[in-house]
């Protein structure tokens, strides 16, 4: 099993696109209702989706660069404004905090070998 995609709600598709795509994304799918990327390394994509209601995403997503000082030093020079700059975390991360136009939270980080095997890893199965 392979966990591929995530969708996330925007209110308005055209900032939304130029948005994600000024954070590096390729645009793979176009239209006015769904969006669709693919990320610049690896095989994963992820998804937008319109919605006319308003909501609530309590989603966090998170996007993983070894070079996250020199990705967020980018981003800044695009105009994206950050919450929080890449910080050491308690847990082993390097962690950024951004959001796009509607509001989505989005954590770019870097973990090396911790985000797979932590020094607290555990392999609990059924």
């Amino acid at each position: 099993m392979n966990l591929n995609q995530v969708t996330l709600p925007v209110n308005n598709m055209p900032e939304a696109t130029e948005f994600y795509l000024k954070l590096g994304f390729t645009q793979i799918v176009d239209t006015e209702h769904y969006a669709r990327f693919e990320s610049p390394e690896g095989e994963s994509t992820f998804s937008l989706s319109l919605e006319n209601t308003q909501f609530n995403n309590g989603t966090v997503i998170y996007f993983e660069s070894k070079n996250l000082d020199e990705w967020v030093s980018n981003l800044k020079q695009k105009g994206i404004q950050f919450i929080q700059e890449p910080t050491d975390q308690r847990y082993l991360w390097r962690e950024a905090i951004i959001e796009d136009p509607s509001g989505n939270k989005i954590k770019l980080y870097w973990a090396g070998e911790n985000r797979l095997n932590p020094p607290w890893r555990v392999e609990i199965r059924s």
